[in-house]
């Protein structure tokens, strides 16, 4: 089956940067969330990021329009029978991915493969909603999708070759290289590996050891990572973070619990950057 439009559900930081990412190159998007307020707000985002490769001269009016025209908003996961290939990117809360799955397996065509975009939960798991779990696998995108180039593909218990080598062929015609996690596991390759840091720098801070900043910088500067632990928790949402982690704590044992000060930030509302305000203030 040829795959011209995808579907993505989930309009925030992620999903509305994985229909950017679909829709320039080539494909249709159905892009769908709760409310007309949540799409129209990343459609609004994306139309201002086309506005300056307008200005740039990459593209012309016309082009900004037509890439525009592309993305179909909507509010109706019945208008999911349309789609070739979803692309679920909705809070990383399992119940609340197993209910959008359940509701897809009942409204898509019976060829459609699902991929969930979630970074840390059991693609088996995710997939054990629907009537088709050998379609089903993980396509994890990394923040923010329109510049990160890597997915990670993950097998789910019965996801089937076809089905991967499918997920790697949409990875291909986005331009994204991809990684394939082979077993199921919490937190897949990255977020297994670099969990452990971001723990680590809130219990050095918490501890009073040192400084955000000087934590932030010292990984900077001496690791040559791009952005500082601080800096990347803010910029993927606290609250994501911690529902990542109490799923890891379930799955792999305590030594993966939130910090206290991280549950704190999200009592208060310091989610990270989407509201302003998190471990920094923006």
């Amino acid at each position: 089956m040829k795959i011209k439009t995808i579907g993505v559900v989930g309009a925030g930081t992620m999903g509305g940067g994985i229909a950017q990412v679909a829709v320039m190159k080539g494909f249709s998007v159905l892009l769908y969330d709760v409310n007309q307020e949540l799409v129209d707000m990343a459609l609004n985002k994306f139309s201002v990021r086309l506005d300056k490769q307008v200005a740039d001269k990459k593209i012309n009016a016309a082009k900004k329009a037509a890439i525009l025209e592309s993305i179909i908003p909507t509010t109706e996961l019945e208008a999911f029978s349309h789609a070739d290939f979803v692309i679920e990117s909705v809070v990383e809360k399992l119940a609340v991915k197993k209910e959008v799955f359940a509701k897809l397996d009942r409204f898509c065509r019976p060829e459609v493969i699902f991929v969930t975009n979630t970074s840390s939960m059991s693609i088996t798991e995710i997939a054990s909603a629907t009537g088709r779990p050998e379609r089903v696998a993980g396509m994890h995108f990394f923040i923010p999708p329109t510049v990160m180039d890597v997915v990670e593909i993950t097998r789910g218990y019965y996801s089937s070759d076809e089905t991967i080598a499918t997920v790697k062929g949409i990875a291909e015609q986005m331009e994204k290289k991809y990684v394939e996690v082979k077993k199921d596991t919490p937190g897949f390759i990255a977020n297994r590996v670099y969990t452990p840091l971001l723990l680590e720098a809130f219990r050095v801070y918490e501890e009073g050891i040192a400084s955000k900043e000087d934590i932030d910088a010292a990984m900077k500067l001496a690791y040559k990572l791009p952005i500082g632990p601080f800096e990347l928790a803010d910029y993927i949402g606290l609250d994501t973070l911690q529902s990542g982690l109490e799923y890891f704590q379930g799955e792999l044992g305590p030594r993966w619990s939130p910090t206290l000060g991280l549950k704190r930030l999200v009592k208060a509302g310091r989610l990270g950057k989407k509201v302003g305000k998190g471990w920094y203030d923006y």
